[in-house]
């Protein structure tokens, strides 16, 4: 699953259904795809291919379908923040630390989080 690439558009919807699983088609066209101007039909074709690509499972249930993120998916995010890095920021996160410095819109709980990311980082190179 990891060779497989998913574009911007299939990632937000993913997030959509990881957000809110066992959804139908219907129920994803209501709250995700209406709202961006998607048919009905490219809501279905993109779900398809997700699951396609291992990434959503579907059960029947109640005469309908209804679609799952699989386990899989967790990684799509990661999968897509490493291409980010490596094709745009041509593998330095540096461009990206300075934006969310300029930005300064980092939360108290972001912010803490990433000191625990560079403690992390810091206690791995000790370890080498």
């Amino acid at each position: 699953m990891s060779g497989k690439t998913i574009g911007d558009q299939e990632l937000a919807l993913l997030q959509y259904i990881q957000a809110a699983p066992k959804r139908s088609v219907g129920d994803v066209f209501t709250g995700y795809g209406e709202p961006r101007g998607l048919a009905r039909s490219t809501v279905l074709t993109m779900m398809e291919r997700l699951r396609a690509k291992g990434y959503l499972s579907r059960r029947k249930a109640e005469g309908a379908y209804r679609y799952s993120a699989t386990n899989g998916s967790e990684q799509v995010m990661t999968g897509a923040i490493g291409r980010f890095v490596e094709k745009t920021l041509q593998g330095s996160v540096s461009p990206f630390v300075a934006w969310m410095a300029e930005r300064g819109q980092v939360s108290d709980a972001e912010l803490a989080e990433l000191e625990a990311l560079v403690g992390t980082l810091q206690s791995r190179r000790k370890g080498r």
